[in-house]
Protein backbone atom coordinates (compact mmCIF):
# COMPACT_ATOMS: atom_id res chain seq x y z
CA UNK A 1 0.00 0.00 0.00
CA UNK A 2 1.35 3.51 -0.82
CA UNK A 3 -1.95 5.77 -1.11
CA UNK A 4 -2.59 8.04 1.24
CA UNK A 5 -5.65 8.96 3.17
CA UNK A 6 -7.09 12.13 1.67
CA UNK A 7 -9.77 14.41 3.03
CA UNK A 8 -12.76 15.65 1.69
CA UNK A 9 -14.11 19.17 2.05
CA UNK A 10 -15.86 18.62 5.63
CA UNK A 11 -12.46 17.54 7.16
CA UNK A 12 -13.38 13.83 6.80
CA UNK A 13 -10.77 11.24 5.83
CA UNK A 14 -11.12 9.05 2.94
CA UNK A 15 -9.57 5.50 3.36
CA UNK A 16 -8.29 4.11 0.12
CA UNK A 17 -9.80 1.33 -0.99
CA UNK A 18 -6.37 -1.06 -0.91
CA UNK A 19 -6.42 -0.26 2.69
CA UNK A 20 -4.63 2.23 5.40
CA UNK A 21 -1.06 2.64 5.30
CA UNK A 22 -0.52 4.51 9.00
CA UNK A 23 3.21 5.74 10.27
CA UNK A 24 4.35 5.10 13.24
CA UNK A 25 6.76 7.21 16.06
CA UNK A 26 7.39 4.76 18.21
CA UNK A 27 8.49 6.85 20.92
CA UNK A 28 11.10 7.03 23.67
CA UNK A 29 11.52 5.31 27.18
CA UNK A 30 8.93 3.18 26.83
CA UNK A 31 7.65 3.36 23.81
CA UNK A 32 8.93 0.34 21.51
CA UNK A 33 6.89 -1.96 24.84
CA UNK A 34 3.46 -0.29 24.27
CA UNK A 35 4.01 -0.48 20.75
CA UNK A 36 4.86 -4.16 20.08
CA UNK A 37 1.86 -4.89 22.54
CA UNK A 38 -0.36 -2.50 20.63
CA UNK A 39 0.14 -3.60 16.99
CA UNK A 40 -0.75 -6.66 17.11
CA UNK A 41 -4.71 -5.37 18.78
CA UNK A 42 -4.70 -2.75 16.02
CA UNK A 43 -3.66 -5.24 13.24
CA UNK A 44 -6.27 -7.85 14.46
CA UNK A 45 -9.51 -5.57 15.16
CA UNK A 46 -8.95 -4.14 11.48
CA UNK A 47 -8.60 -7.26 9.75
CA UNK A 48 -11.65 -9.20 11.97
CA UNK A 49 -13.93 -5.87 10.55
CA UNK A 50 -12.49 -6.32 7.06
CA UNK A 51 -9.98 -3.97 6.51
CA UNK A 52 -6.25 -3.61 5.40
CA UNK A 53 -4.19 -1.85 8.17
CA UNK A 54 -0.54 -1.66 7.65
CA UNK A 55 2.15 0.45 9.85
CA UNK A 56 5.33 2.20 8.82
CA UNK A 57 7.72 3.36 11.48
CA UNK A 58 9.04 6.91 11.13
CA UNK A 59 11.94 8.39 13.15
CA UNK A 60 11.32 11.32 16.04
CA UNK A 61 13.14 11.43 19.49
CA UNK A 62 16.37 9.81 20.76
CA UNK A 63 16.12 6.78 18.29
CA UNK A 64 16.02 9.46 15.45
CA UNK A 65 18.96 11.53 16.97
CA UNK A 66 20.94 8.63 17.44
CA UNK A 67 20.43 7.43 13.98
CA UNK A 68 20.19 10.78 12.32
CA UNK A 69 21.80 13.77 14.58
CA UNK A 70 17.97 15.60 14.62
CA UNK A 71 15.49 14.69 16.92
CA UNK A 72 12.75 15.42 14.74
CA UNK A 73 13.84 15.21 10.89
CA UNK A 74 12.29 17.01 8.33
CA UNK A 75 11.68 13.53 6.71
CA UNK A 76 9.46 12.33 9.35
CA UNK A 77 7.65 15.77 9.00
CA UNK A 78 7.10 15.54 5.56
CA UNK A 79 5.87 11.64 5.47
CA UNK A 80 3.38 12.74 8.14
CA UNK A 81 2.06 15.47 5.77
CA UNK A 82 1.99 13.27 2.88
CA UNK A 83 0.21 10.12 4.71
CA UNK A 84 -2.36 12.97 7.09
CA UNK A 85 -3.15 10.32 9.50
CA UNK A 86 -0.51 8.80 12.19
CA UNK A 87 0.22 7.17 15.32
CA UNK A 88 2.79 7.89 17.94
CA UNK A 89 4.00 6.96 21.10
CA UNK A 90 5.54 9.39 23.89
CA UNK A 91 8.43 11.26 23.32
CA UNK A 92 10.98 12.70 25.50
CA UNK A 93 11.97 16.44 25.57
CA UNK A 94 15.87 16.80 24.40
CA UNK A 95 17.91 18.15 27.24
CA UNK A 96 19.81 20.94 25.39
CA UNK A 97 18.48 20.07 22.50
CA UNK A 98 17.07 23.51 21.46
CA UNK A 99 13.36 22.22 21.46
CA UNK A 100 11.34 22.83 24.39
CA UNK A 101 9.05 19.62 23.60
CA UNK A 102 9.16 17.16 20.64
CA UNK A 103 5.37 17.26 21.34
CA UNK A 104 4.36 20.56 21.13
CA UNK A 105 7.01 20.88 18.24
CA UNK A 106 4.89 18.32 15.80
CA UNK A 107 1.61 20.00 16.46
CA UNK A 108 3.35 23.56 15.78
CA UNK A 109 4.67 22.43 12.66
CA UNK A 110 1.71 20.64 11.18
CA UNK A 111 -0.81 23.24 12.51
CA UNK A 112 -2.23 20.53 14.73
CA UNK A 113 -4.90 23.06 16.54
CA UNK A 114 -6.68 20.91 18.26
CA UNK A 115 -5.55 18.28 21.01
CA UNK A 116 -8.40 16.19 21.79
CA UNK A 117 -9.35 14.03 25.07
CA UNK A 118 -11.72 11.62 25.07
CA UNK A 119 -12.63 10.52 28.65
CA UNK A 120 -14.66 7.54 29.61
CA UNK A 121 -14.21 5.00 31.67
CA UNK A 122 -14.10 1.51 31.61
CA UNK A 123 -15.52 -0.96 34.29
CA UNK A 124 -13.76 -2.29 36.12
CA UNK A 125 -10.58 0.11 36.27
CA UNK A 126 -9.41 1.57 39.59
CA UNK A 127 -10.46 4.86 40.32
CA UNK A 128 -10.67 7.66 43.21
CA UNK A 129 -13.99 8.78 42.44
CA UNK A 130 -17.37 7.08 43.45
CA UNK A 131 -18.77 7.23 40.11
CA UNK A 132 -16.25 7.56 37.43
CA UNK A 133 -18.83 6.35 34.81
CA UNK A 134 -20.48 9.69 35.36
CA UNK A 135 -17.66 11.24 33.37
CA UNK A 136 -18.04 10.65 29.70
CA UNK A 137 -16.29 14.11 28.31
CA UNK A 138 -14.36 14.98 25.56
CA UNK A 139 -11.74 17.70 25.60
CA UNK A 140 -10.91 20.32 23.04
CA UNK A 141 -7.87 21.87 23.78
CA UNK A 142 -6.09 24.58 21.57
CA UNK A 143 -2.91 23.67 20.75
CA UNK A 144 -0.70 26.85 18.93
CA UNK A 145 -1.83 29.70 21.49
CA UNK A 146 -1.86 30.71 24.71
CA UNK A 147 0.98 29.97 27.29
CA UNK A 148 2.29 27.19 24.87
CA UNK A 149 3.46 29.10 22.11
CA UNK A 150 6.68 30.06 24.19
CA UNK A 151 7.15 33.24 24.18
CA UNK A 152 8.98 33.65 27.42
CA UNK A 153 12.30 35.29 28.19
CA UNK A 154 14.49 34.70 31.13
CA UNK A 155 14.73 37.03 34.05
CA UNK A 156 17.77 39.39 33.25
CA UNK A 157 18.26 38.76 29.72
CA UNK A 158 18.06 41.93 27.34
CA UNK A 159 14.79 40.68 25.60
CA UNK A 160 13.05 40.61 28.69
CA UNK A 161 14.43 44.10 30.02
CA UNK A 162 13.51 45.59 26.85
CA UNK A 163 9.94 44.12 27.48
CA UNK A 164 9.53 45.80 31.55
CA UNK A 165 11.24 48.61 29.85
CA UNK A 166 8.55 48.92 26.83
CA UNK A 167 4.98 48.37 29.20
CA UNK A 168 6.36 50.74 31.47
CA UNK A 169 7.03 53.65 28.82
CA UNK A 170 4.28 52.57 26.13
CA UNK A 171 1.70 50.53 28.37
CA UNK A 172 2.32 52.57 31.68
CA UNK A 173 2.19 48.80 33.16
CA UNK A 174 4.66 48.10 35.93
CA UNK A 175 6.76 45.02 35.58
CA UNK A 176 8.89 44.24 38.69
CA UNK A 177 12.51 44.68 38.00
CA UNK A 178 14.29 41.22 37.25
CA UNK A 179 11.22 39.75 36.70
CA UNK A 180 11.21 36.88 33.83
CA UNK A 181 8.56 37.86 30.94
CA UNK A 182 6.07 35.73 28.79
CA UNK A 183 3.19 36.26 26.45
CA UNK A 184 0.08 35.01 26.17
CA UNK A 185 -1.37 35.14 22.73
CA UNK A 186 -5.15 34.35 21.86
CA UNK A 187 -6.33 34.96 18.38
CA UNK A 188 -9.77 35.37 16.98
CA UNK A 189 -8.88 33.00 13.79
CA UNK A 190 -7.07 30.49 16.69
CA UNK A 191 -10.05 30.09 18.90
CA UNK A 192 -12.80 30.08 16.40
CA UNK A 193 -11.25 27.23 14.63
CA UNK A 194 -10.83 25.01 17.76
CA UNK A 195 -14.46 26.25 19.07
CA UNK A 196 -16.16 25.55 15.26
CA UNK A 197 -14.11 21.77 15.22
CA UNK A 198 -15.48 21.05 18.69
CA UNK A 199 -19.13 22.57 17.78
CA UNK A 200 -19.14 20.16 14.83
CA UNK A 201 -17.67 17.47 16.75
CA UNK A 202 -20.23 17.31 19.07
CA UNK A 203 -23.29 17.72 17.09
CA UNK A 204 -21.81 14.87 14.77
CA UNK A 205 -21.72 12.37 17.54
CA UNK A 206 -25.40 13.57 19.30
CA UNK A 207 -23.79 15.46 22.55
CA UNK A 208 -26.14 17.17 24.73
CA UNK A 209 -23.72 20.63 25.35
CA UNK A 210 -20.75 21.99 24.66
CA UNK A 211 -18.87 23.73 27.57
CA UNK A 212 -16.09 27.19 26.66
CA UNK A 213 -13.53 26.32 29.61
CA UNK A 214 -12.09 29.83 30.40
CA UNK A 215 -10.62 32.39 33.31
CA UNK A 216 -12.30 35.32 31.51
CA UNK A 217 -13.15 36.70 35.05
CA UNK A 218 -9.62 37.82 35.07
CA UNK A 219 -7.71 37.76 31.88
CA UNK A 220 -10.39 39.76 30.19
CA UNK A 221 -9.39 40.13 26.90
CA UNK A 222 -7.51 37.08 26.17
CA UNK A 223 -9.42 34.11 28.06
CA UNK A 224 -12.39 36.80 28.17
CA UNK A 225 -12.23 36.77 24.26
CA UNK A 226 -11.86 33.16 24.17
CA UNK A 227 -15.70 33.14 25.45
CA UNK A 228 -16.81 35.87 23.25
CA UNK A 229 -15.41 33.88 20.46
CA UNK A 230 -16.75 30.31 21.34
CA UNK A 231 -20.25 32.48 21.06
CA UNK A 232 -19.88 33.88 18.14
CA UNK A 233 -18.61 31.25 16.65
CA UNK A 234 -22.48 29.18 17.83
CA UNK A 235 -24.40 31.42 16.91
CA UNK A 236 -23.21 32.94 13.57
CA UNK A 237 -22.09 29.71 11.76
CA UNK A 238 -24.63 27.06 13.88
CA UNK A 239 -27.28 29.00 14.81
CA UNK A 240 -30.51 27.07 13.63
CA UNK A 241 -28.51 23.91 16.04
CA UNK A 242 -27.14 25.47 18.99
CA UNK A 243 -28.73 27.25 21.56
CA UNK A 244 -26.76 29.14 24.63
CA UNK A 245 -27.51 27.96 28.02
CA UNK A 246 -29.79 31.47 29.37
CA UNK A 247 -32.27 30.17 26.67
CA UNK A 248 -32.15 26.54 26.82
CA UNK A 249 -35.05 25.96 28.87
CA UNK A 250 -37.45 28.03 26.70
CA UNK A 251 -39.77 25.50 24.88
CA UNK A 252 -38.78 23.93 21.38
CA UNK A 253 -35.34 24.39 22.54
CA UNK A 254 -34.85 20.41 23.44
CA UNK A 255 -33.42 19.06 20.50
CA UNK A 256 -30.53 21.83 20.08
CA UNK A 257 -27.06 21.59 21.05
CA UNK A 258 -26.25 23.77 24.09
CA UNK A 259 -23.56 26.02 24.73
CA UNK A 260 -22.48 27.08 27.68
CA UNK A 261 -19.20 28.86 29.86
CA UNK A 262 -17.50 27.74 33.14
CA UNK A 263 -14.65 29.64 35.03
CA UNK A 264 -11.96 27.03 34.73
CA UNK A 265 -11.41 26.65 38.45
CA UNK A 266 -15.23 26.26 38.72
CA UNK A 267 -15.05 23.66 35.95
CA UNK A 268 -12.54 21.56 37.56
CA UNK A 269 -14.94 21.15 40.32
CA UNK A 270 -18.16 20.65 38.40
CA UNK A 271 -15.34 18.08 37.03
CA UNK A 272 -15.81 16.03 40.26
CA UNK A 273 -19.39 16.70 41.59
CA UNK A 274 -21.45 17.19 38.40
CA UNK A 275 -19.67 15.73 35.37
CA UNK A 276 -22.91 14.00 34.22
CA UNK A 277 -23.88 17.48 33.21
CA UNK A 278 -20.56 18.20 30.70
CA UNK A 279 -20.76 16.14 26.77
CA UNK A 280 -17.82 18.49 25.02
CA UNK A 281 -15.25 21.25 26.54
CA UNK A 282 -14.08 23.23 24.45
CA UNK A 283 -10.87 25.73 26.15
CA UNK A 284 -7.54 27.40 25.55
CA UNK A 285 -4.28 25.58 25.62
CA UNK A 286 -3.04 25.85 29.40
CA UNK A 287 -6.21 24.81 30.74
CA UNK A 288 -6.71 21.81 28.22
CA UNK A 289 -3.80 21.07 30.34
CA UNK A 290 -4.57 20.75 33.74
CA UNK A 291 -8.18 19.48 33.01
CA UNK A 292 -7.31 16.88 30.87
CA UNK A 293 -4.98 15.21 33.61
CA UNK A 294 -7.61 15.46 36.31
CA UNK A 295 -9.77 14.13 34.16
CA UNK A 296 -8.05 11.16 33.25
CA UNK A 297 -6.74 10.64 36.91
CA UNK A 298 -10.89 9.71 37.43
CA UNK A 299 -10.99 7.06 34.85
CA UNK A 300 -7.30 5.16 36.05
CA UNK A 301 -4.99 7.54 34.63
CA UNK A 302 -3.08 8.60 31.83
CA UNK A 303 -2.45 4.88 31.18
CA UNK A 304 -5.98 4.42 30.12
CA UNK A 305 -6.39 7.62 28.23
CA UNK A 306 -6.76 8.21 24.24
CA UNK A 307 -5.64 11.60 22.54
CA UNK A 308 -5.15 12.60 19.24
CA UNK A 309 -4.20 16.01 17.41
CA UNK A 310 -5.96 17.22 14.94
CA UNK A 311 -5.70 19.90 12.05
CA UNK A 312 -7.27 20.65 8.88
CA UNK A 313 -6.57 17.36 6.75
CA UNK A 314 -3.86 16.01 9.00
CA UNK A 315 -4.35 14.07 12.47
CA UNK A 316 -1.48 12.30 14.65
CA UNK A 317 -3.07 10.15 17.76
CA UNK A 318 -0.68 9.80 20.60
CA UNK A 319 -0.57 7.71 23.59
CA UNK A 320 -1.35 10.36 26.59
CA UNK A 321 1.28 10.15 29.44
CA UNK A 322 5.17 10.58 28.84
CA UNK A 323 8.72 8.02 28.69
CA UNK A 324 8.53 6.68 32.22
CA UNK A 325 12.56 5.51 30.95
CA UNK A 326 13.25 3.77 34.73
CA UNK A 327 10.92 1.44 32.89
CA UNK A 328 11.59 1.17 29.87
CA UNK A 329 12.35 -2.26 28.02
CA UNK A 330 10.85 -3.90 31.35
CA UNK A 331 7.59 -5.10 29.61
CA UNK A 332 5.82 -3.71 32.57
CA UNK A 333 4.15 -0.41 31.49
CA UNK A 334 0.01 -0.09 30.88
CA UNK A 335 -0.38 -0.03 26.88
CA UNK A 336 -4.09 0.93 26.99
CA UNK A 337 -3.39 4.38 26.05
CA UNK A 338 -2.05 4.16 22.90
CA UNK A 339 -4.30 0.57 22.35
CA UNK A 340 -6.94 3.16 23.17
CA UNK A 341 -5.61 6.10 20.90
CA UNK A 342 -5.67 3.69 18.44
CA UNK A 343 -8.89 2.61 18.25
CA UNK A 344 -9.87 6.52 18.26
CA UNK A 345 -7.60 6.57 15.31
CA UNK A 346 -9.75 3.57 13.44
CA UNK A 347 -12.77 5.33 14.53
CA UNK A 348 -11.94 8.50 13.07
CA UNK A 349 -11.18 6.38 9.49
CA UNK A 350 -14.29 5.32 9.24
CA UNK A 351 -13.58 2.04 10.72
CA UNK A 352 -15.96 1.91 13.86
CA UNK A 353 -16.28 -1.57 14.16
CA UNK A 354 -12.99 -2.26 14.51
CA UNK A 355 -12.95 0.37 17.12
CA UNK A 356 -15.89 -1.03 18.81
CA UNK A 357 -14.02 -4.36 18.93
CA UNK A 358 -10.79 -3.25 20.85
CA UNK A 359 -13.02 -1.57 23.06
CA UNK A 360 -15.40 -4.30 24.32
CA UNK A 361 -12.28 -6.70 24.21
CA UNK A 362 -10.32 -4.25 26.78
CA UNK A 363 -13.73 -4.25 28.83
CA UNK A 364 -13.59 -8.06 29.06
CA UNK A 365 -9.77 -8.09 29.89
CA UNK A 366 -10.51 -5.57 32.90
CA UNK A 367 -13.40 -7.17 33.80
CA UNK A 368 -11.33 -10.77 34.26
CA UNK A 369 -8.77 -8.47 36.48
CA UNK A 370 -5.96 -8.56 33.94
CA UNK A 371 -4.09 -5.43 34.60
CA UNK A 372 -0.78 -4.14 34.40
CA UNK A 373 1.10 -3.46 37.69
CA UNK A 374 -0.45 0.14 37.63
CA UNK A 375 -4.01 -1.18 38.13
CA UNK A 376 -3.33 -3.80 39.62
CA UNK A 377 -1.77 -2.27 42.55
CA UNK A 378 -4.72 -0.34 43.45
CA UNK A 379 -7.03 -3.46 42.82
CA UNK A 380 -4.74 -5.61 45.00
CA UNK A 381 -3.85 -8.01 42.45
CA UNK A 382 -1.37 -9.61 40.73
CA UNK A 383 0.07 -7.78 37.69
CA UNK A 384 0.87 -9.09 34.08
CA UNK A 385 3.38 -7.83 32.31
CA UNK A 386 2.52 -5.27 29.03
CA UNK A 387 3.20 -7.84 26.55
CA UNK A 388 1.02 -10.03 28.74
CA UNK A 389 -2.15 -7.40 28.64
CA UNK A 390 -1.58 -6.98 24.73
CA UNK A 391 -2.23 -10.55 24.05
CA UNK A 392 -5.45 -10.77 26.03
CA UNK A 393 -6.51 -7.91 24.57
CA UNK A 394 -5.93 -9.48 20.88
CA UNK A 395 -6.98 -12.69 21.95
CA UNK A 396 -10.45 -11.32 23.29
CA UNK A 397 -11.07 -9.60 19.73
CA UNK A 398 -13.14 -12.58 18.20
Amino acid sequence: MSSPIAFDGQNRPVVPEEGALIPIIVGDGVGPDIWRATEPVLAKAARLSGHRLEFMEVLAGEEAHRRTGQYLPGETLETLRKYRVALKGPLATPVGGGLRSLNVAIRQALDLYACVRPIKWIPGVPSPVRRPDKADMVIFRENTEDVYAGLEWAAGTPEAESLIGYAADRLKARIRPGSAVGLKPMSEFGSKRLVRMALSWALAEGRPNLTLVHKGNIMKYTEGAFRAWGYEVAREEFGPLTVPEAEAAAPGEEKRLVVKDRIADNMFMQSLLRPEEYGVLAMPNLNGDYLSDCLAGQIGGLGMAPGANLGDGLAVFEATHGTAPKYAGLDQVNPSSLILSGAFMLEFLGWGEAAGRIRRALETVVGQKVMTYDLARLAGLRPVSCSEFGRAVADCLG
